[in-house]
């Protein structure tokens, strides 16, 4: 294969050092720079287990690199406190060729008749197992029973035509393996290996003791993907001994088609930022920074950086499909580059987004500012997103969603009324516009209408910019995006924002609900141009944030246009404006 072009002089060159997106506690470091291991952890008798049983393709005895080393030390964590495992379930996402069915296969192997099991003895001094001291001993499941689940059986053959050559002859022997196509036995058939496909009503019930979940990104509703993940997780939770788990081995799923992936993904970010309950998901994840680029230049350095210990992957090879035409480039950022794409009809793709955070830049007290407000009752979120005018840099203020798993709840608006309050105590806020949305409240009116007109009675002298200035109802704050008028001025501003972000002409905080709500959107063609929706009106995915974004930035357009923006009262040492969207 030939070495891939150089770069030509107008291509944007990488930096010296790429430094990947590390997701997961196999990539957290000490102060002494060195990788921290869990306190406890099964894995130690996981990995001297797999050295004497398990076998490489060449015969060699097995060895884990580093970096799945360090996963399998996380993955079997034990909590000191409870004796138990640290986490329920696993996600193993990588770039494509990593090796990640043969590690799921050895993990399988392991939980067929290795020591997948807290024994509740601590290895001693020069144990012959090779567990270091004060580390817990495993021993086998009493009732192996052990899944590799796929929606087609291709995805399950990947994996279970490793198992011939990964056992050992030892191992064959020493635990009676029956090495069958789709069923591989072992002890006379009380322990047992089977490959599963879109069945769910089949798997109801079973008793299972660990699963494989093979290319959850493939998982979709139309081919049972969803209803299959559910009876693996029903299982798992009502297993005898409670400690029935899961590994899922995947590649970047593609927004949008709300796959399995994609789900386990939003769940796991959705605990991040403590919106859900930590259900103890283990997620390990290399992607590339956002801002790296499909060129020559960039590729190999990238590639070097997320592929971390597969070094078989061929560099050159993956470059040369990553620069050929044919390959769509959505396609080699998530096969090559392990990132998260956008949809077709996306707005905005999450790695564009992220390129333009920088939660370092926060806002100071004293700095002018602009808000947009975007209400709701009980379905959609409701939020406040500020702007400062100097800079255009993008700030949640607030964000208001639906508890998880609660059926009936409205947003508070005492607590928004006190972030209102709390934004105008902090900053000089030059406008703020707010869409009441829809809902009533108990009295038949509006829900935010009451609220908002005591906003303008409370602050409209201190604004700039009034939101409505002609018409029977003149308001300094109320902007009602039903309006085809408003409509209208919103889309121009998607377009100004989308182009803002594109060229890196945005800043923003990093917020992670604002990142959802920015990925989720799609755009929506009108009479004036694209502007952004929902993917259909119903859809639990929200973009409330994302509107005030736009919002935002559209209102600090308003205000350093304005005639009285250049006589307002200036504070000392805040700068120069500079108007980037």
């Amino acid at each position: 294969m030939a070495a891939a072009p150089a770069p030509t002089a107008d291509e944007d060159l990488p930096p010296d050092v790429i430094g990947p997106v590390a997701i997961g506690p196999t990539w957290r470091r000490g102060p002494d720079g060195r990788f921290v291991l869990p306190e406890l952890s099964l894995g130690w008798h996981v990995l001297s287990w797999t050295a004497q049983y398990l076998q490489h393709a060449s015969g060699e005895p097995w060895r884990y690199t580093p970096e799945q080393a360090r996963f399998t030390l996380w993955y079997y964590a034990i909590d000191p406190a409870t004796g138990r495992f640290l986490y329920r379930d696993a996600v193993f996402q990588r770039l494509k060729g990593h090796g990640k069915d043969p590690l799921g296969a050895t993990y399988a192997a392991v939980e067929f008749v290795g020591p997948c099991r807290p024994s509740g003895q601590l290895a001693g001094p020069g144990h012959p197992s090779g567990v270091p001291e004060g580390q817990p001993l495993g021993q086998p499941h009493p009732d192996p029973w052990v899944m590799l689940a796929a929606v087609t059986q291709s995805q399950t053959r990947n994996t279970m035509m490793i198992f011939p050559g990964l056992f050992t002859q030892r191992a064959v022997e020493e635990y009676s393996i029956d090495l069958g196509k789709e069923i591989i036995y072992a002890y006379k058939g009380r322990a047992r290996i089977e490959a599963v496909t879109s069945s769910p009503r089949a798997l109801e019930g079973s008793r299972a003791s660990w699963s494989l979940i093979n290319e959850p990104h493939h998982w979709l509703s139309t081919n049972g993907g969803h209803e299959m993940a559910a009876v693996i997780e029903r299982n798992a939770t009502k297993s005898a001994d409670g400690s029935s788990r899961t590994l899922a081995i995947t590649n970047a799923y593609e927004p949008g088609e709300d796959s399995v992936a994609e789900r386990t993904r939003e769940a796991w970010e959705d605990a991040q930022a403590g919106r859900a309950v930590d259900t103890g998901l283990l997620y390990d994840s290399l992607e590339a920074p956002p801002g790296a680029k499909l060129n020559a230049a960039w590729a190999p350095k990238v590639i070097e950086a997320v592929r971390g210990d597969a070094t078989w992957l061929d560099t050159d090879r993956i470059v040369a499909s990553i620069l050929d035409v044919r390959n769509p480039p959505s396609r080699s950022r998530r096969f090559w580059y392990n990132q998260i794409t956008a949809a077709e009809d996306a707005w905005m793709a999450p790695y564009e987004w992220d390129a333009c955070a920088r939660p370092d830049v926060a806002l100071s007290d004293g700095d002018e500012v602009v808000m947009f407000f975007d209400g709701s009752k009980s379905d959609d979120s409701t939020g406040l997103v500020l702007c400062r005018v100097s800079d255009g840099h993008v700030s949640v203020a607030g964000v208001w969603q639906r508890p998880p798993q609660v059926d009936v709840w409205n947003v508070p608006r005492e607590d928004v009324d006190g972030v209102v309050d709390r934004v105008f105590a902090t900053y000089r806020v030059l406008a703020f516009f707010a869409d009441p949305g829809t809902g009533d409240d108990e009295d038949g009116g509006r829900y935010w209408a009451h609220y908002i007109d005591a906003w303008a009675e409370r602050y409209g002298q201190r604004l700039l910019v009034h939101a409505t200035t002609t018409g029977t109802r003149r308001h300094a704050v109320e902007w009602d995006m039903g309006d085809p008028r408003r409509q209208e001025d919103f889309t121009r501003a998607v377009a100004r924002v989308r182009t803002d972000i594109l060229e890196r002409q945005l800043t923003h905080d990093g917020h992670r609900v604002m990142r959802t709500h920015v990925g989720n959107a799609r755009r929506r063609v009108n009479r004036w141009g694209v502007t952004i929706g929902k993917e259909h009106r119903a859809s639990p995915r929200k973009i409330d944030l994302a509107v005030c974004m736009v919002g935002a930035r559209m209102l600090r357009r308003l205000v350093i246009s304005s005639s009285k923006y250049g006589k307002r009262p200036r504070a000392r040492g805040k700068g120069r404006v500079i108007v980037l969207g």
